[in-house]
This record gives structure tokens, sequence and C-alpha cells, in this order.
């Protein structure tokens, strides 16, 4: 079984240190548009149309870019050329057995996944980031490093919560939303808003 790790910037290769944690790492190739180099710490770097898929049993992916509409137009691209998406779990992260987790995200180090959460697809949880209990993170989510989710929060598709943000228990963040790096969110947020500061604001993109 091969690994595509589709993107070979900062967080394909933070991905790539969470396979390697696994026990029993798959062969990894980087799969990039735009590629600095062939080879990134030992594994090949293809353009997407270099890329050979030996079966759909057999390869898989995971698309280590956190643009949110990037990721969903790649993830949908190497599902049709019949490619499988993986899920890839650091084992230094904590994950609560009745959390359950999707297909295509990417939890890092030092996270924390609480009881009953919900991860959708595609989703990013990085290094020293916590979601609390019974919070669904719906697809194509990205939490940057050191945010903290309290419980029962909802976050909508494609929505991303900044480095060292805070979203207070029970709130609802609507879909292709932006949290600010260390704002914290008191109140739910409409979808489509750019919020930031303490308490967090909505302002113009």
């Amino acid at each position: 079984m091969t690994l595509h790790i589709v993107g070979a910037g900062g967080f394909g290769r933070e991905t790539l240190d969470a396979v390697r944690a696994t026990a029993a790492a798959p062969e990894v190739v980087f799969v990039d548009e735009h590629p600095a180099a062939t080879t990134l710490t030992g594994c090949p770097v293809l353009l997407p149309g270099q890329l050979a898929v030996s079966g759909a049993q057999q390869d898989e992916f995971v698309v280590a870019i956190a643009d949110a509409e990037v990721r969903r137009r790649l993830a949908r691209q190497f599902e049709d050329r019949g490619l499988r998406a993986a899920t890839v779990i650091d084992p230094r992260a904590v994950v609560s057995p009745t959390a359950r987790i999707g297909r295509g995200c990417v939890v890092l180090g030092q996270a924390f996944v609480s009881a009953g959460t919900v991860l959708g697809a595609h989703v990013q949880v990085n290094y020293h980031a916590s979601i609390g209990h019974d919070t669904v993170l719906e697809d194509f989510v990205t939490i940057l490093p050191g945010a903290n989710i309290a419980g029962n929060v909802t976050v909508g598709a494609g929505s991303t919560v900044g480095s060292n943000a805070a979203v207070l228990q029970g709130r609802r963040i609507g879909p292709s939303v932006m949290v600010g790096a260390a704002a914290l969110v008191t109140r739910d947020v409409a979808p489509g808003q750019l919020v930031v500061g303490v308490p967090a604001r909505a302002r113009e993109p």
C-alpha cells in the first residue's frame, strides 16, 4: 500500500512525521501541483499527472493542505482517480475511543479529541489543539495549532479556527467561517464571517 500525501509544504511534512510515528508506516509519496523539488525527506515528490495508481484497494491519499476549498477540490480529484481517503492520527495525540473520525482526517501529535466528538471528512486538527466532548467538526474544517474548542460546539463545513483561538461551550459556528488567531468566540457565528478579537466580533474580510 502506498500513501500519497497531497501537498509537499509544511503541513505535508508534519503529516509525514505523524505517519512515520506509527508502528507500521506505509510507503509514502508526495503529490504536489507546484513542487519545489523531486524528493522531500526521503520521499519522491510527483506531479498529479505522474501518479501511477496500482489499485483502489491498495492506494490511499490524504490532503495535507490547510485551505479548505483547495482540500475539497483535491480530495474530489483523487477520489475520482480511484484512491481511498486515509486517516492519519499521530500516536502521540489523545483521541477518545468514543470519538468518530471521518475519512481523510489528520490529527497531529499532542492534539486532544474528547469523548463523543465527531470529525467529518478531511478535517485537520493541528498539534496542541483540543476538541471538547460532543463537539462536531463538519467536513473540511481546519483547527490550527493551540486552538481550544469547548464541549457541544458545532463548527460548520470548511471553517477554520485560528491558532490559540478559543470557542466557548455550546457555540455554533457556521460554514466557511474564519476565526482569527487568539480570538475568543462567545456567541454563535453566522456563515462566511471573519471574526477576530476578544470577544470575537465580525470584521470585513
